[in-house]
C-alpha cells in the first residue's frame, strides 16, 4: 500500500480519532506491544520520540486492553539488549526502528521465532521477509529526487560530495538510486563519507572535503541535521558562493530557511519522523480490532522548494 503525504497524515489523524468511533471494549487477553527506537540524539529522533510518546498515550487511553512497553537506545548494542529484554517480557508485537540494520536483524529474527508480530519502521533490516509490517518513506524516491535536483542545477556537470547516513538498508537504497540517476550526466561525485545524520560529524566531514577539494559545486548531506553542520563549515570557510547544499527529512528550521530564500539551502526532501505514528497505530489495531494486518505502508518523499514549502511547514512541531 503506497500513501502520499496527505493520505499518510490523514491516516495518522484517523488512527488517533478511531477510538472515538469504536467501542473501547476489553478483550479476554491483554496484548503487550514492545517498542524499540533510538534515543533522542538529534532533531529527527527527538521528533520520533515525541510522536511515539504522544501516540502511546492516546492509544492507552482508548484501548485499556493494550499495554505498551517503550524502550530507547543511544547505541546499537543498547538496542539489541532492549529487544532481548522485550522478548523476555513476553511481548505480543514488536515495533522497531533499527539504529543499524545488520546488528538488529538476528535479534528481531529471534523475536519472530517466538511468534512475535514484527513491525519495522523506516530503516528496515538487512534480510528481507522478517517483518510482518513495514512503515517507512520512499527511499528510492529520496535518492532519485536528490539526484534530479543536482542534474537540474548543474546542467553542464559539476563536482559534488556526498554525506551518507549510518550503515542501514535505507542508506544503501538511497545512495544506489542517487548514483544510478547521475550516471552519464557529467555530475561527478568526488567522495562519499558517513556523517551519521549528525551535525557535528557533518561539520567535520565537510571541513575535510573543503580542505581536499578546491572545487565543490554541490553537497548532498542526506539529512537536515547533517546539512546544518555542513552549512556551518562552508560558511566558516567562506565557500558558500555558488554552493548547492541539499539535506533531507523536512526539518521546520530548514523549511523556514527555504521559505525565506536562504542563499545556500534552497530545497529539501520530505521524510518526517511522524511515520512512527501509523506504525504504532496499525500494529495496535491488529489487537484492538482483531484486524488481519500485514503489508507495506510507504510515504512519498517529494522535493520541497520555495514554491511548495508552506505545505510542509509546521511551526509547532518539535522537528
Amino acid at each position: 500500500m503506497k500513501l502520499n503525504r496527505r493520505t499518510m497524515l490523514a491516516a495518522g489523524a484517523a488512527g488517533l480519532a478511531l477510538p472515538a468511533a469504536l467501542p473501547a471494549r476489553a478483550q479476554d487477553k491483554t496484548a503487550r506491544i514492545g517498542i524499540a527506537i533510538p534515543a533522542a540524539t538529534h532533531g529527527w529522533t527527538g521528533g520520533l520520540n515525541f510522536h511515539t510518546e504522544r501516540t502511546i498515550k492516546a492509544l492507552e487511553a482508548a484501548f485499556p486492553q493494550l499495554e505498551f512497553v517503550l524502550t530507547t537506545a543511544g547505541d546499537v548494542q543498547a538496542q539489541v539488549n532492549n529487544v532481548e529484554d522485550l522478548i523476555a517480557r513476553q511481548i505480543d508485537a514488536l515495533v522497531i526502528l533499527p539504529m543499524e540494520s545488520a546488528p538488529l536483524t538476528e535479534p528481531v529474527k529471534a523475536a519472530k521465532a517466538r511468534g512475535i508480530f514484527i513491525t519495522t519502521v523506516d530503516r528496515g533490516l538487512s534480510e528481507e521477509g522478517v517483518e510482518d509490517l513495514y512503515v517507512g518513506g520512499n527511499n528510492p524516491q529520496y535518492g532519485i529526487e536528490a539526484a534530479e535536483y543536482f542534474k537540474a542545477r548543474l546542467p553542464k556537470g559539476g563536482k559534488i560530495v556526498v554525506m551518507r547516513g549510518i550503515p542501514t538498508a535505507i542508506d544503501n537504497i538511497r545512495i544506489e538510486a542517487f548514483q544510478k540517476v547521475l550516471e552519464g550526466t557529467g555530475v561527478e561525485i568526488l567522495d562519499m563519507q558517513y556523517a551519521n545524520w549528525n551535525p557535528d560529524k557533518a561539520f567535520e566531514v565537510m571541513q575535510d572535503y573543503l580542505t581536499r577539494f578546491p572545487q565543490i559545486d554541490g553537497v548532498w548531506a542526506g539529512d537536515d541535521d547533517a546539512a546544518l553542520g555542513a552549512k556551518a563549515a562552508i560558511e566558516q570557510a567562506g565557500r558558500q558562493e555558488g554552493m548547492l547544499l541539499l539535506g533531507g527529512s523536512g526539518m521546520n528550521r530548514v523549511i523556514k530557511m527555504i521559505m525565506d530564500g536562504d542563499a545556500v539551502i534552497d530545497a529539501d526532501i520530505f521524510y518526517p519522523p511522524t511515520l512512527i505514528i501509523p506504525a504504532i497505530e496499525v500494529t495496535a489495531m491488529r489487537y484492538a480490532t482483531q484486524a488481519p494486518i500485514r503489508g507495506r505502508y510507504v510515504l512519498d518523499s517529494p522535493l520541497i522548494t520555495k514554491e511548495n514549502a508552506a505545505e510542509f511547514y509546521f511551526p509547532d512541531s518539535p522537528y
